[in-house]
């Protein structure tokens, strides 16, 4: 936990507190700034795939790992390090990961295989996997602090960034390979890791000490990483033969829910999470929304290359009105929760935005293409914004950051379930034909977020929580 101000003194043993009447505004520099490492690594790589394959010689289906490693490793590691976060506080959980990231940056710079840039996207997982769920118990902790509802303002610079950042990943991607080839993509990690180095270093609370802290569930988190393990290295590749891996992980997940219902302290709450119907709710629509919004990043970008015969930095710019209208939707919306209309509009322009894929073709022209990224656009700008506002209102404010990192545990599944569809779809290349297949899967995708959204009325009831 990190310190909170006292009415009297306005004092933490930082060297100038913050006044008590809002939120601390020092904090969110490196809150944004850390937030966004992993977004950036998750959209960057979209158009290094094809030259990454051309430099190692390897064919779609292997140089899909590059996604599928870091969606693993932020999986498992955004709900654990977030429980961390909640148990030990966020300053040092911040420093440690960030860290990780400059030293992934220089290892995938310098790697001499894609096995090896395999093993430093895993570390880029784990290192990114710290920033978001400080950042969530971080901005509780400044609405205990104060009294007040954290600004809604504060919310929405988490989630604008980190949507912006998503959308521009690929454009930024493009121009980085165009000025320094495609390990340019991993070099921009270190100035990034350093920037968050020295931010977190110099505003980031210290946790005091606390005697008797709460032990941490070291077997529920093994067991869970084990699941999720297991359960997607099946989604990357589900063959018949692989059939060991989901009963595997089956196995894991019950022993996961018989110790999480047996422990006292629990590294996630089963009985009380399975009580909250409407936080599951949010869960499930951010798989959804997620699985359709990267099937589209990855499978329309290699498309682009392979099927459009564009260069990398030219994909890169095909997107960019995707990243213009996420970017303004996010911010003419940010300040609004409106959660239920937010998530239909969302999911019923995924709806419109699938179907039109259905329409590109090698020959298509310009606007056409440009056109159907400006549209999905829109989505992106809406569904990462309510989620994140409906989870900080359903979700235990004493553990925050652990379910701020299991949210984006849903998120990263339905990004590995849309890079297993990339692979399915695009056996060998990327052509016309597995575009509209994968327009398919992203058209029913679409479908289920709006059924699971429509009658839920609870979302148009959400009101600030009283800290």
């Amino acid at each position: 936990m990190i310190p909170r101000l006292t009415p009297r003194t306005g004092r933490t043993g930082r060297t100038a507190g913050p006044s008590l009447a809002g939120f601390d505004r020092r904090l969110i520099a490196p809150m944004v700034l850390g937030s966004v490492l992993n977004p950036v690594n998750s959209s960057m790589i979209a158009v290094a795939l094809v030259p990454i394959g051309v430099a190692f010689g390897a064919p779609p289906a292997e140089t899909v790992w590059l996604v599928s490693a870091l969606y693993l490793a932020t999986a498992v590691g955004q709900p654990v390090i977030g429980r961390l976060v909640d148990t030990y506080g966020p300053r040092r959980l911040y420093l440690t990961g960030t860290a990780m990231v400059g030293v992934a940056g220089l290892l995938g710079a310098l790697a001499p295989s894609l096995g090896a840039l395999i093993a430093a996207r895993v570390l880029l997982g784990f290192g990114t996997s710290a920033a978001y769920p400080a950042a969530m118990r971080l901005t509780r902790a400044e609405a205990e602090r104060t009294g007040q509802d954290s600004p809604a303002g504060v919310l929405a610079a988490l989630a604008v960034a980190a949507q912006t950042v998503a959308v521009v990943g690929p454009a930024l991607g493009g121009l980085l390979i165009g000025l320094g080839g495609w390990r340019a993509v991993f070099t921009v990690n270190v100035p990034l890791s350093a920037a968050c180095l020295v931010l977190g270093a110099l505003r980031l609370p210290r946790a005091p000490a606390a005697p008797g802290r709460r032990s941490v569930d070291l077997p529920g988190m093994a067991l869970f990483a084990a699941t999720l393990v297991a359960l997607m290295l099946f989604l990357t590749d589900p063959r018949p033969d692989r059939w060991c891996l989901p009963l595997a992980a089956a196995a894991a997940a019950t022993a996961f829910a018989l110790r999480e219902l047996r422990t006292p302290d629990p590294f996630i709450d089963l009985r009380v999470l399975g009580g909250n119907g409407p936080l599951l709710a949010t869960y499930l629509r951010q798989l959804l929304a997620y699985t359709t919004s990267y099937a589209f990043m990855y499978g329309y970008t290699q498309w682009l290359e392979q099927g459009r015969g564009l260069g990398a930095a030219t994909a890169g710019l095909v997107l960019l009105p995707l990243s213009a209208t996420a970017l303004t939707v996010s911010a003419l919306t940010g300040r609004r929760e409106a959660v239920r209309a937010k998530l239909l509009t969302g999911a019923a322009l995924q709806i419109a935005g699938s179907a039109a894929l259905l329409l590109v073709g090698a020959d298509s022209p310009a606007w056409l293409l440009l056109g159907v990224g400006a549209l999905l656009g829109v989505p992106q700008g809406l569904v990462g914004l309510a989620a994140q506002n409906a989870l900080y209102r359903q979700a235990d404010p004493e553990r925050i950051a652990s379910a701020a990192g299991l949210l984006r545990t849903f998120m990263y599944l339905g990004a590995l379930g849309a890079s297993a569809a990339t692979a399915a779809f695009y056996p060998h290349r990327a052509d016309t034909a597995g575009l509209h297949g994968l327009a398919l899967f992203m058209l029913a995708g679409s479908a289920l977020l709006l059924a699971t959204t429509l009658p839920d009325r609870s979302l148009g009831r959400l009101t600030p929580r009283k800290a």
